[in-house]
């Protein structure tokens, strides 16, 4: 493409210079021509008064020689025969008789063809029946003085606007042909398997207007692939809320057949289920958890949750606490991913923690953000830098190591993070910052484009 749109620019520029240039280098050579023949025709004119006074050879020599074209020996002078006068031929002359003659005869100016270039002969008339004739020589040279000089410049100008015309369809076809070259990359790339190549949006409106059509497809299929796979591995993940309660349910059972069967038939249940989260899990692409405008009240959710999780931690006596619910929080987070964190770290509660310890629940909300406090009354946490890594679970029965994970997504996902610290309870303290503008990513966080900045101060935390 990018050569063939050079090809036709430099054809048309040629034609164009050649239809120009040509005609242009011939008027030029005519205009020298005439000059030519007009400065021979001057001097031939200046002859006129002296012949007119007198036909004397000595007179006439004298005024020849004097003359700019005679000084040159350029210049002749024929004054035909009369009575018993002889006729005199004055000068450096070329032309042959036959051509004198018939001047003289025709009583009109004429060029004729000489040795070196060409002839010009006037007549003039010395009486009403005597025609004198003065011949100027023109030589080749001054008839094309100038032509070559002018056919140099034209043709210079012309290869000028030829290469010029080149260079600018190249950078056009660059401009062109480049962004067509990284549409089809992209999409070849796509159709690798490479969610992530997109296209610059460059060059002119049409292929702009692909590659802006080419990433918001590239943008959609990332995003369908994310939910299927988020979808797998979400109610997946939920289905350990459930699990969770049932499996505390059978260790009440006590012995028997029917009890250790209904044990081995959880255990075997909850592996499947951990089989199913890291499978989806770890083909998951990293994509922004809610769109603009989506969230949910953080308060509404946390009531809801913390009043299913009751019922469970009064049968194992666990004392609960809930602060900071009792009006609304708005965050920039869906509801049902706010959900599946709350039930991810308040099942880690139920299952890595000694019956009857106690946990609490505490929102502070501040001005640019919102931090959720999950805390508990056990052993801690050895190793949170470990525990925080994605699928860094111990792979033991009922544990993913995807957990932490999802509510480390949750929180980056607005611009936060998600700490884990000792907690006033004794145990495990699990800080959930979530950004309020969405756009600010916090230090040491790892949220969309890697970017580390400043985060400003936290609200003060104290527990009630």
């Amino acid at each position: 493409m990018r050569w063939a749109l050079v090809k036709v620019c430099l054809a048309v520029t040629t034609m164009v210079v050649v239809a120009f240039a040509v005609p242009l280098g011939l008027v030029i050579q005519e205009m020298a021509r005439d000059r030519a023949f007009s400065n021979a025709e001057r001097h031939a004119a200046g002859m006129g008064p002296t012949l007119s006074i007198t036909t004397d050879r000595d007179q006439l020599t004298r005024a020849v020689a004097t003359s700019e074209a005679g000084g040159e020996g350029r210049m002749a002078v024929y004054v035909p025969a009369v009575d018993k006068a002889p006729a005199l031929e004055i000068g450096d002359a070329r032309a042959d008789a036959h051509a004198v003659e018939t001047t003289r005869k025709e009583g009109r100016a004429r060029t004729v063809t000489v040795d070196g270039g060409f002839a010009l002969l006037q007549p003039m008339a010395l009486g009403s029946t005597r025609i004198a004739v003065v011949e100027i020589f023109v030589p080749e040279g001054a008839v094309s003085n100038g032509v070559t000089t002018a056919w140099l410049v034209l043709a210079g100008v012309g290869v000028a606007l030829v290469i010029g015309s080149v260079a600018v369809a190249d950078r056009l076809g660059v401009r062109m042909v480049q962004p067509a070259k990284r549409l089809v990359g992209a999409a070849r790339a796509l159709g690798e398997g490479k969610l992530g190549a997109r296209v610059q949006e460059e060059g002119p409106t049409e292929l702009r207007l692909a590659a802006v059509a080419f990433n918001s497809m590239a943008d959609q299929v990332v995003q369908l692939l994310a939910n299927e796979r988020e979808l797998a591995a979400d109610l997946s993940h939920r289905l350990r809320t459930p699990l969770t309660v049932l499996r505390l349910n059978a260790a009440s059972l006590g012995e028997g057949p029917a009890a250790e069967q209904t044990r081995i038939a959880v255990e075997k249940l909850e592996r499947e289920v951990d089989t199913i989260i890291r499978t989806a899990r770890d083909a998951k692409p990293q994509t922004a958890a809610v769109g603009p405008g989506a969230g949910c009240d953080a308060s509404e959710v946390i009531r809801d949750r913390m009043a299913f999780w009751s019922a469970l931690a009064e049968d194992e006596g666990r004392e609960v606490r809930v602060a900071g619910v009792e009006r609304p929080v708005w965050i920039p987070v869906a509801r049902p991913e706010l959900v599946a964190s709350l039930d991810a770290l308040l099942g880690n509660v139920f299952r890595h923690t000694r019956e009857g310890s106690a946990f609490a629940v505490d929102v502070h909300s501040g001005e640019d953000a919102v931090i959720v406090l999950v805390s508990d009354a056990g052993a801690g946490i050895a190793d949170p830098e470990a525990a925080l890594a994605r699928g860094a679970g111990s792979g033991a029965d009922g544990s993913t190591g995807l957990g932490l994970d999802i509510v480390r997504q949750l929180a980056e996902s607005t611009g936060g993070d998600v700490r884990i610290g000792r907690s006033v309870l004794g145990g495990t303290e699990v800080r959930i910052w979530i950004q309020l503008d969405g756009r600010r990513v916090v230090a040491g966080g790892r949220g969309h484009g890697g970017s580390v900045r400043r985060r400003k101060r936290a609200p003060s935390v104290r527990r009630p």
